[in-house]
């Protein structure tokens, strides 16, 4: 028997539901916040990643499904959403023209690492990308955006926040925090890989022996530019504003090499251990990175798979009509009506011929508000029985009636 590949899963009934519940609901918050959908293609060229994500990071280095395809293109199923969202904002050339946009996007990513729950090869995102827009409090209102989503699906979290400095402030710092890892010998390997490739991500390493040489590491919030620190003050005295709860962490790094400045992340303790389940940052390079005009950028992406069974679904309301015949002469007119009544509203029906209590019960387990059967008497008096399964009300009613209820 063929099954599906390993870290990659199949979406039925309720996680289908669910799924659905998510990202409808997502969407909804981020259209308020002016933000309209993007959907970029499953596969991109690989240099995409290789020069946003950065050739150090272990995404690019270890994960990305990355193939030749039959044309003789070097192309990638797409790893993360920013890029590709960034490249179409480029293509569309809203780059040169100056304006800003705001999208949101959901969809599925795929990276080549060891399955583990909550984290397949295959997985989904739900994200959002703002352009041109410069201003500390839209950094605070992608930050409320993603509270307001938590929240909304009653998912506990906590907020960290950091600074990761801009252009003038982060060099020098990287150049201190090289000099003291130079004389650290017991660090581990992927940290002494990335002193040399991208060293803020060594902050970001769980091997307890390294956090605990850390301690001592120089921090970029000690060492940032006068206006990196004023903007970062600004970004917290809104959120205070709003009484929003959040932990300033120094050692927050992003595992992507094009964020700068603010850096976040929503953690919860409700997957287990404590980790992260939400996070993104601003990155006001990665256009210039992939040769588009100079654009600022924010955004935040969510692993839907990590969320999913924290979501406490609302109780399903009836909805809908089920039709069904009662005797073989009704079948054909029951398959019309159906098709009918389909043009605005919800209809399943039963090909088969049955009786009342077995149509009744396929009805129930449809969660239909309505049955609706047709049998002889039906036939003979050119009507329609129908019962309200909420409050169990049962008539007959014409065709015309029921088609324009």
């Amino acid at each position: 028997m063929i099954q599906s590949l390993r870290g990659m899963k199949d979406l039925l009934a309720d996680e289908s539901e669910r799924y659905i519940y998510f990202v409808e609901n997502c969407s909804k918050i981020a259209k308020n916040y002016g933000f309209s959908y993007v959907e970029t293609p499953i596969l991109e060229e690989t240099a995409l990643f290789k020069r946003s994500v950065g050739e150090s990071s272990d995404i690019v280095g270890k994960e990305m499904y990355q193939f030749t395809d039959k044309g003789g293109n070097d192309v990638c199923m797409r790893p993360e959403g920013t890029a590709g969202v960034v490249r179409a904002f480029i293509q569309k050339k809203y780059d040169k023209a100056k304006v800003q946009k705001k999208f949101f996007y959901y969809g599925p990513m795929f990276r080549y690492e060891r399955p583990q729950k909550g984290r397949l090869r295959e997985f989904h995102q739900f994200g959002v990308e703002s352009f041109n827009q410069p201003n500390i409090k839209e950094d605070a209102a992608i930050i409320l955006m993603l509270k307001e989503i938590l929240e909304f699906f009653g998912i506990g979290y906590k907020l960290e926040l950091n600074s990761l400095g801009c252009t003038a402030c982060m060099p020098p710092y990287k150049e201190n925090l090289v000099n003291f890892l130079k004389n650290e010998d017991e660090i581990c390997d992927d940290c002494k890989r990335r002193r040399d490739t991208n060293p803020i991500r060594v902050l970001d390493c769980k091997n307890q022996n390294c956090q605990d040489i850390y301690a001592n590491a120089p921090l970029l919030l000690d060492n940032l530019c006068p206006t990196c620190r004023d903007e970062f003050e600004q970004l917290k005295n809104i959120l205070d504003d709003f009484d929003v709860n959040y932990t300033v962490n120094p050692k927050l790094v992003r595992g992507l090499d094009y964020y700068n400045k603010t850096a976040f992340e929503f953690v919860s303790d409700d997957i287990g251990a404590q980790s992260a389940i939400a996070g993104g940052g601003r990155y006001d390079k990665l256009v210039e990175y992939l040769d588009g005009k100079p654009t600022t950028g924010i955004g935040f992406a969510m692993g839907i798979e990590r969320l999913m069974e924290l979501i406490v679904m609302p109780e399903p309301k009836r909805k809908g009509y089920y039709v069904g015949a009662l005797c073989d002469e009704a079948l054909d007119i029951s398959f019309k009506l159906a098709t009918k009544m389909r043009k605005n509203k919800i209809t399943t029906i039963n090909y088969d011929k049955k009786s009342l209590k077995a149509h009744l019960k396929n009805a129930d387990k449809q969660n239909a508000k309505y049955c609706v059967c047709i049998g002889e008497d039906e036939l003979q008096k050119d009507l329609l029985w129908i019962k309200d399964l909420e409050t169990k009300e049962e008539k007959s009613i014409t065709q015309e009636e029921l088609l324009g209820r």
